[in-house]
């Protein structure tokens, strides 16, 4: 079979801006065939012990289930002609069989119960892939709560100095989040990796009193929660994966939006990791692009399309759907795909992110101390009452930007302020590391959490 790659997370060239490797073996069509066997098998050996199928049967079905046998030309042909790959797939394991033992094979399945519960493997594989790339963000960015701890920059509000925080603050913020996107994946495992196994319409008519035995051994085989019913049409915990996804990579993409605007000329407080010809431009030499931030910024925004598929596909009609469910066939393999190069670029970024101190603090008295004008208002308040003392430091302010004096200057120069204040004390109030509130204590709260 010829390699095609329209698709931009298997393209050749692009594949690996888009996505990892890692997650891509799990969902190549081998792997899917694979995942579909190994379904086939269970079953197999499951029916056996019940004495539902003959034991010799299901050894016999159990020879035949390395994907990397099967013809994927073939099956292709068979999934357009049956309309769906389960049918080819089970054709080539029952020819495969000698003396007949083939036909005992999918007894009492239907094909979705062999997809649903083949993409929950699949899935499960890759929740792994996440979750270690999640461990590896959460890791950098305490790393970098705990060094710069106590670093003073802007904060930023409205793109604009606000007042001072700690680029560990900034860290930690971040971190947190992805704490509580832990939490959500463990919460998320218990209702998604559940199997599937009921039948034409999920009754399990086909087995009688054995059916709910079978699906039970089924799913224990291959490591999976039993379904309380089958889920056939109730196809909310995919699209509660598929929102998980959408939520972890806003982070994901949150904090990269962050870098690209610290990384700016004007700003340059922090840059992505360097290497050369990275980030380089085709016409201007002395270019340091962001790579990263650009690329998470990308996948992120394409998972959150594809969870609102996700979400469309769970409106699906009576006991099996026509179409809706056919939409997560191309959503899923793409949206863990695209999720994983948006975690893969960002777990770069916590890893390897470049800090430079010096110019966060060049850059906190461009002002002139305007930015600890909250602290100059709330020092004077207690004194002169907070409006009047805000609507002094407001006028003093505007001074300052009309270019009337500086900010320390004109302060002193107030009679109201002056008769209050000494020069010292103001300037005390103008220090930027003396004004970032609880931010060490907040990071130690957050850090306290990874243990």
């Amino acid at each position: 079979m010829s390699q095609l790659t329209a698709s931009i997370t298997d393209s050749v060239v692009f594949a690996d801006l888009f996505g990892t490797r890692a997650m891509r073996a799990i969902f190549t069509d081998r792997a899917r065939v694979q995942r579909c066997l190994d379904v086939e098998l269970a079953l197999a050996r499951v029916q056996a012990r019940l004495g539902i199928i003959p034991a010799e049967a299901a050894a016999e079905i159990n020879r035949h289930g390395g994907a990397e046998s099967y013809d994927l030309d073939k099956l292709g042909a068979g999934t357009v002609r049956a309309g769906s790959p389960i049918v080819p797939i089970v054709n080539a394991l029952v020819a495969r069989c000698a003396n007949g033992h083939g036909e005992w094979a999918h007894w009492g399945a239907t094909t979705q119960d062999i997809m649903d519960t083949a993409m929950v493997l699949q899935m499960r594989d890759a929740l792994a892939l996440v979750s270690e790339d999640l461990a590896t963000i959460r890791a950098g960015l305490a790393d970098l709560a705990k060094r710069h701890r106590d670093v003073p920059m802007a904060g930023r509000s409205n793109l604009q100095h606000a007042i001072p925080i700690t680029f560990g603050y900034k860290a930690a913020v971040q971190l947190s989040a992805f704490q509580r996107h832990a939490e959500r994946l463990d919460q998320l495992k218990s209702r998604l990796l559940v199997g599937e196994f009921g039948g034409a319409v999920g009754t399990l008519a086909s087995l009688g009193a054995q059916g709910l035995a079978v699906q039970q051994g089924l799913c224990a085989e291959l490591g999976l929660a039993q379904p309380v019913i089958a889920w056939h049409v109730a196809r909310d915990t995919v699209a509660e994966c598929g929102q998980f996804l959408a939520l972890l990579t806003a982070s994901c993409a949150k904090l990269a939006l962050d870098v690209r605007l610290l990384m700016q000329t004007e700003v340059a407080e922090a840059f992505e990791p360097f290497q050369a010809g990275r980030g380089s431009s085709s016409t201007m030499p002395q270019k340091r692009n962001p790579v990263a931030g650009n690329f998470v910024h990308a996948c992120a925004s394409l998972v959150r399309n594809l969870a609102a598929t996700l979400t469309e596909a769970m409106v699906q009609d009576h006991e099996r759907a026509t179409g809706p469910f056919q939409m997560e066939w191309a959503a899923v393999p793409e949206i863990f795909c695209l999720a994983s190069g948006a975690l893969s670029h960002c777990a770069g970024l916590a890893q390897g992110l470049v800090i430079d101190p010096a110019r966060m603090r060049q850059n906190l008295d461009m002002t002139g101390g305007l930015l600890l004008s909250e602290a100059v208002m709330m020092g004077l308040g207690p004194v002169l009452g907070r409006q009047v003392a805000h609507d002094l430091v407001y006028d003093i302010c505007r001074e300052v930007a009309q270019g009337h004096g500086g900010f320390l200057d004109l302060l002193c120069a107030n009679e109201q302020i002056s008769a209050q204040m000494t020069r010292d004390q103001l300037a005390a109030l103008l220090d930027p590391g003396a004004y970032t509130g609880l931010a060490g204590v907040m990071v130690d709260r957050v850090l306290a959490r990874e243990g």
